[in-house]
């Protein structure tokens, strides 16, 4: 296998090329993913002289026969980019050789063994529905699910988080999506001041979602309230 170093809209000379090979040791990758098929590098540079600080960027590619990894770093050379995107794909690699290692060593148990082994587990009825008690008073079913006790049909919430952010541009949330490594990034549109959400198409392609107040919607609800003020006084 060989590593393909391209460039987008520069050139990128020899010695860098001669310092990727040396950098990206693919012994060392192919010990935690025997499976690699290509590895890429490109490298891109920002002529926005106000983004002198990251104005290197180096993507690089790596496809297996699972999941592709992908790290991606700025710098304001390419061969600190390069550092960059060679840590955040050795930890990308360690992870998702974790990830398997795991679970090639887990020992699956049997539907009528959950009960036991995890604590708080919901117990299942013969059929593999979820038993089901009667809340005291009002009569409204109340499911358990380990810990969490859902009255009716739910819905189930599992995990909240509430996050402050500042407006960005939509290059600035494609910097971050790759910078965390996830596949897509909610943000707050600097220029329409309302969220919004970058992801991960296929190869290089990106897509955005923008999310905007429908004015009917709106009208409505305002006819409503101010329908309900008249009526209340």
């Amino acid at each position: 296998m060989d590593i393909v170093v391209k460039g987008r809209k520069t050139e990128v000379p020899e010695r860098f090329r001669k310092h990727v090979a040396e950098k990206l040791k693919l012994d060392k990758i192919q010990k935690l993913d025997g499976k690699v098929i290509s590895l890429d590098v490109e490298v891109s540079k920002e002529p926005n002289p106000r983004q002198a600080d990251r104005c290197d960027r180096v993507e690089i590619t790596l496809r297996t026969r699972g999941p592709v990894i992908r790290a991606e770093a700025a710098a304001s050379d390419p061969y600190a980019a390069l550092d960059l995107a060679t840590d955040k794909l050795d930890a990308r690699l360690r992870k998702e050789h974790g990830k398997r290692s795991t679970r090639r060593g887990t020992k699956r148990i049997s539907a009528a063994e959950v009960a036991e082994v995890v604590p708080g587990a919901a117990t299942l009825n013969g059929d593999g529905s979820v038993v089901r008690d009667e809340t005291e008073g009002d009569g409204v079913p109340t499911t358990k699910m380990g810990s969490l006790e859902v009255q009716g049909e739910g819905p189930l919430v599992v995990r909240e988080k509430t996050h402050v952010a500042a407006p960005m541009t939509l290059d600035q949330a494609l910097y971050e999506m790759e910078l965390v490594g996830h596949d897509f990034y909610l943000f707050v549109d600097s220029e329409t001041k309302e969220p919004s959400v970058v992801y991960r198409r296929h190869a290089y392609d990106y897509g955005v979602i923008h999310l905007s107040t429908d004015p009917m919607v709106t009208a409505a609800e305002t006819s409503s309230a101010d329908a309900g003020d008249a009526i209340g006084g």
